[in-house]
């Protein structure tokens, strides 16, 4: 594996070919090294690297098409049980899901606070009103509060003792939204409910049965306005009046969708196989649709800064206008030089892309006007988890495995 003038890794077909028209040499000479450290903490105190600073502030700017070095570089007890939610960034707190449950410093990497069996495993990070709401651990129907900045407790609420297991799925500032199974009398829980519990009393506000036969796992949840979108492993996207918990409209899609989908204004915009499909939040009209390339599906969509990002599996990337479904830019040159992306991040003007289940994948930086990849970071571990990313200030709060880095958004 050759790491060339971008900061990625290049394949041999590729360099070959370079090699026929002259390019090559000048390409790997170039010698841009994408990868950070093997394993290594970058010490506080230690000399400047490329990207890198003393004590985690100030950094400088590597050359072009360079990755940058870690900040700084921290072990994470990421157990890839909370998907999307793993990682989150609360003001100047990086929180990291896990037993124990942490908080770090973004800027330094110094932890700030550590829980030990405050949630259960595998929990997401559920924040709203500028609290963190998780299930408790001590499996005793409650959802718990925490403060990001101190891990302390300032809220706990329960649904009541026939319902087991309620989780937090998203939080607004008025209410926490949470699943649970409704318990039988033989303690089987076949069905399940989605209630609100208003976050100023701890009351239920309202509590409605799902229909028979969905499930409690594999739900993705956001709010928007007064509507809770949130779509499940049935192949289901469904929206809901907060206020009141009724359902205003359900729609299949072809496709399992319970990672990620985008809203924006009064739409949501799901990746539904080959398509990406944009459904008013009203009424659940269709208002757009958008193909993906030949023979190839679209990953999770996200809308940074007004702009519809979304990848394929035909490793291109494109704009898009999330309004409209017009396309802004298509990049198609990256399947020699970048590995899909799961998960996107925007500083400025460029755009962060996680990849995931890929040894040579990493945190890819591309220009957010053009689409052109500028680096890659790989931390040459060779763990092919997947990565996260999050922009928290002028850095990006990266996991990869067991490993937490800051790298410097440049």
């Amino acid at each position: 594996m050759v790491v060339g003038r971008g900061g990625y890794a290049m394949s041999r077909r590729h360099i070959l070919r370079l090699a026929g028209t002259g390019l090559g040499l000048a390409v790997v000479g170039a010698g841009a090294v994408g990868c950070g450290p093997e394993g290594e903490a970058v010490e506080p105190g230690g000399s400047p690297t490329p990207g890198g600073g003393k004590n985690g502030d100030p950094f400088t700017t590597p050359p072009p098409g360079t990755a940058p070095e870690p900040l700084w570089q921290q072990n994470a007890a990421n157990s890839n049980l909370a998907g999307d939610g793993a990682l989150a960034v609360a003001g100047d707190v990086v929180l990291v899901s896990g037993d124990p449950l942490v908080g770090r410093d973004a800027v330094t990497g110094e932890q700030k606070w550590s829980r030990a069996g405050v949630t259960t495993p595998g929990a997401e990070l559920v924040l709203g009103g500028g609290t963190l709401y998780l299930a408790s651990g001590e499996y005793d129907g409650d959802v718990v509060g925490l403060d990001p900045a101190t891990g302390k407790e300032t809220w706990r609420s329960r649904l009541g003792k026939k319902y087991e297991q309620p989780r937090p799925i998203a939080a607004d500032d008025r209410h926490v939204y949470v699943l649970a199974g409704i318990l039988e009398k033989d303690f089987t829980s076949p069905d399940n409910v989605i209630a609100a519990i208003d976050t100023a009393s701890g009351r239920i506000v309202w509590r409605e049965k799902r229909d028979s036969g969905t499930e409690e796992y594999g739900i993705t949840a956001a709010t928007v306005g007064n509507r809770l979108v949130y779509t499940d492993y049935r192949e289901n996207v469904t929206v809901r009046d907060t206020t009141t918990g009724r359902q205003v409209w359900t729609k299949k899609i072809s496709r399992s969708n319970h990672r990620r989908f985008a809203v924006h204004g009064e739409l949501v915009i799901v990746a539904d196989g080959q398509r990406l499909r944009a459904f008013a939040l009203a009424d659940g009209k269709e208002s757009w649709s958008l193909a993906a390339s030949e023979y190839s599906t679209f990953s999770d969509p996200h809308v940074l800064d007004g702009v519809l990002y979304a990848s394929d599996t035909a490793r291109s990337l494109r704009a898009v206008d999330p309004a409209t479904g017009k396309q802004i830019w298509h990049n198609e040159d990256l399947r020699d030089t970048a590995t899909q992306a799961w998960q996107f991040a925007k500083v400025n003007n460029t755009l962060y892309g996680a990849t995931e289940f890929d040894k040579d994948g990493g945190v890819h930086a591309f220009d957010a006007t053009t689409g052109k990849l500028r680096w890659t970071y790989n931390d040459r571990t060779g763990d092919i988890q997947q990565w996260y990313v999050v922009a928290a200030g002028k850095r990006l709060a990266v996991m990869h495995g067991k490993k937490l880095y800051a790298l410097p958004a440049v």
